[in-house]
């Protein structure tokens, strides 16, 4: 009986003492969280950086809404495989900085997998933005501190003039959709002011019940001229694999063209889609171009075999 105790009392306290071990902050999250410049804790094998954006005074319907209510961003780092860290979090974004701290985070090699609001009618506007990445734990810190030490730090752009009317300009202010279409390589349709130009994804074979989703489905990359050669908007949606996603990123910011959602438009779907909204400004030829970079890496991506 007392063998049979001593063996219980020193089960527990060996497990205490793991559970105690194993709350100690490995040695390279201490030193990301130093090269951070910031404090996290360390439970159950992840490491928390919490970045709660108390610079904000939000209102959510004309209501006082404090950083907890749901304006506390974060990152979370965790052992992998091969020696390897993840690191996933959501950060909490003024519109103004959301483009900004997406190209600092792709810049340094980390993916941004999903940009969108949790809130109607806040003031200010917030968006939330999905960080992903793998790395050895001081990697990935240097790979973070551009964009996080951004947050708070981004200048408003300021106010910009109306785009031209181009239904009353003369002739020659009106958007040249011939050289729009030389630069796409696809052609498109006017639609009053408007020249869209829809692709489809047929290269993706969608299924869903059996059923082929095509374009008319709504599987499809668009984008949408208005204004004039000098002075035009787009705006646009890309259908893309989950490997496409990065590339496409890359290519729509080096071209000065902002990202404002990530997200899904269907589920249930094989392969899976993922959908991101665009919208740009300044000459059409540029807007052109940059829609143009962002096709030319669709159809790249082929899921390895297992």
């Amino acid at each position: 009986m007392y063998h049979r105790l001593g063996l219980a009392i020193l089960t527990v306290s060996t497990l205490f003492t793991s559970v105690g071990r194993a709350q100690e902050m490995p040695g390279d999250y201490q030193e990301a969280l130093k090269f951070l410049g910031r404090k996290g804790d360390y439970k159950g094998g992840v490491l928390k950086i919490g970045l709660p954006r108390n610079d904000l005074q939000v209102t959510v319907a004309g209501v006082p809404t404090p950083t907890p209510f749901g304006f506390s961003g974060w990152v979370a780092m965790t052992k992998g495989d091969h020696g390897k860290d993840v690191v996933m979090g959501d950060l909490v974004l003024l519109q103004d900085e959301v483009n900004p701290v997406m190209s600092s985070l792709l810049e340094h090699g980390l993916d941004v997998t999903a940009l969108h609001n949790h809130f109607f009618w806040e003031e200010p506007r917030i968006f939330y933005m999905h960080v992903h990445g793998h790395g050895k734990a001081l990697d990935v810190a240097r790979q973070l501190k551009p964009a996080l030490d951004l947050i708070g730090h981004v200048v408003p752009l300021p106010a910009t003039p109306p785009v031209p009317d181009a239904s009353t300009t003369g002739t020659a202010d009106k958007l040249d959709t011939a050289r729009i279409t030389a630069i796409v390589g696809h052609s498109g349709e006017m639609a009053g002011s408007v020249y869209k130009i829809t692709l489809g994804r047929d290269d993706l074979k969608v299924k869903e019940m059996g059923a082929t989703i095509n374009t008319r489905m709504g599987l499809n990359t668009w984008a949408a001229f208005l204004g004039t050669n000098d002075s035009a908007v787009v705006a646009g949606d890309v259908a893309m694999r989950e490997g496409e996603v990065t590339p496409v990123l890359k290519a729509l910011r080096e071209n000065n063209l902002d990202v404002v959602a990530i997200h899904h438009h269907m589920t249930n779907l094989h392969p899976m889609i993922v959908f991101l909204h665009y919208w740009g400004r300044g000459p059409v030829e540029k807007l052109a171009s940059g829609f143009r970079a962002a096709l030319n890496e669709l159809g790249k991506s082929r899921r390895k075999p297992m």
